[in-house]
């Protein structure tokens, strides 16, 4: 079987903690491995943003192939601009399969833009299945936006009902997600298909704390709280900040400190983000001094020293359709504290893998973090408790749905 992959706006093996890299890129990424081990054959297709990357990668094992597809200027643009660029996309794909003989079974598309470019490569290819999977939604992000900058343009809205129409089958990863597309876009349920995101616990697994704190240079005196993702408003990164400030006045046997890992916190007035600046001023206007320390971005493979290095990971997120970050960590055997929001209230499990807190509580979050710094014992069975319940959520188990659905759509 030959599945075209699609994932049009960012690469799979784009260094996490960017502006478009995240859970997406690592679901992509890990899927075609782990589909690719149960004998199918995966061609993800990206849009070329680095001339200087070979056009064709076999990283992902198993004959699999990355295809970065020249279409519009091989640099990152806004996504706005990127739906210009779509046909071209398209466009390359089709020239690709021609050039390699081969014929796609079904096409799987990520994010909204790759569904309109599956629909059009469905119509070259006599109506080939696509099925589809949004990962974030427009109205969701809208929804929680705080200001004018932080919405989602109508046009990403219609795009995703076109695509939501266009789909033969679409994978939701919780039931949160099924009723949001139900609701919000009159979505036909007939064509969800519930399968949660998946975990490589060959990669992410419980080693003893000191040692990873060694490779990665963290005291093993003071206390590590751990925030891993993008650095924009929706992660409520300013949410855990003043958490932090709150917990310096509660009794905690060490000192404590916050690592956050995302964005490009060294970055020039002129190129750094507009929330990252928000968040190192409200370091300053709070004296948090060395208590928050920016990490920037790190590359997937390392990610896990910090995980194993962290006493809790913290998602204080406003949206997440899923929680890959979180779902690594308590693979890792790391509690996780988490806004009781989207896939994440489903994947955490209050009082036995973490917590779930009400989203931009700090008081709240301040006193959770609080009481698992305090209990040596109660961070170590939560953390076990994490390991054993991210086992659900194993890749091969995983895989095996979502071969399931494509060998349902090639029939």
């Amino acid at each position: 079987m030959n599945i075209a992959m699609l994932s049009y706006h960012t690469c799979p093996l784009a260094t996490l903690g960017g502006k478009d890299t995240g859970g997406m890129n690592v679901y992509v990424r890990d899927l075609t491995r782990a589909i690719g081990a149960l004998g199918v054959h995966v061609d993800v297709f990206t849009r070329s943003q680095d001339e200087h990357v070979p056009h064709v990668l076999h990283e992902l094992g198993y004959g699999n192939r990355v295809v970065h597809v020249p279409a519009g200027p091989e640099h990152p643009i806004p996504k706005r601009e990127l739906t210009d660029y779509i046909p071209q996309f398209v466009e390359g794909i089709r020239q690709f399969a021609h050039e390699k003989g081969i014929r796609y079974d079904l096409i799987h598309s990520h994010y909204w833009m790759s569904g309109l470019a599956a629909a059009s490569l469905s119509d070259l290819w006599a109506g080939a299945p696509i099925l589809h999977m949004f990962h974030t939604l427009g109205e969701m992000k809208n929804r929680i936006a705080r200001s004018e900058e932080e919405r989602e343009g109508g046009y990403r809205v219609e795009g995703e009902k076109r695509v939501l129409k266009r789909a033969d089958r679409i994978i939701v990863a919780t039931e949160a997600e099924k009723a949001q597309l139900q609701w919000l876009y009159k979505g036909d349920l007939r064509k969800m298909e519930v399968i949660p995101p998946g975990v490589d616990t060959s990669h992410f697994y419980p080693i003893r704390q000191e040692e990873a704190r060694q490779y990665i240079g963290a005291t093993p005196s003071q206390h590590m709280v751990l925030f891993v993702g993008r650095i924009e408003p929706l992660k409520g990164v300013d949410t855990l900040i003043r958490a932090m400030s709150c917990l310096e006045f509660q009794e905690v046997a060490h000192p404590v400190y916050l690592a956050i890992i995302g964005g490009e916190p060294d970055a020039g007035p002129d190129e750094m983000t507009a929330e990252m600046a928000r968040l190192q001023k409200m370091c300053d206007d709070l004296s948090m001094g060395q208590t928050v320390i920016f990490l920037g971005k790190r590359a997937q493979d390392t990610l896990r020293y910090y995980y194993w290095a962290a006493d809790v990971l913290v998602m204080p997120s406003f949206y997440e359709s899923f929680g890959m970050v979180a779902l690594e960590a308590m693979a890792c055997g790391t509690p996780v504290i988490a806004s009781q929001v989207g896939g994440l209230a489903f994947l955490v499990k209050d009082g036995k893998t973490g917590f779930l807190v009400p989203d931009g509580d700090s008081s709240i979050l301040c006193d959770k973090l609080s009481l698992l710094l305090r209990n040596h014992d109660l961070r170590r069975r939560m953390g076990a408790q994490a390991a054993q319940h991210a086992q659900k959520y194993d890749w091969k188990r995983i895989a095996s749905q979502v071969r399931r659905v494509y060998e349902e759509l090639a029939r």
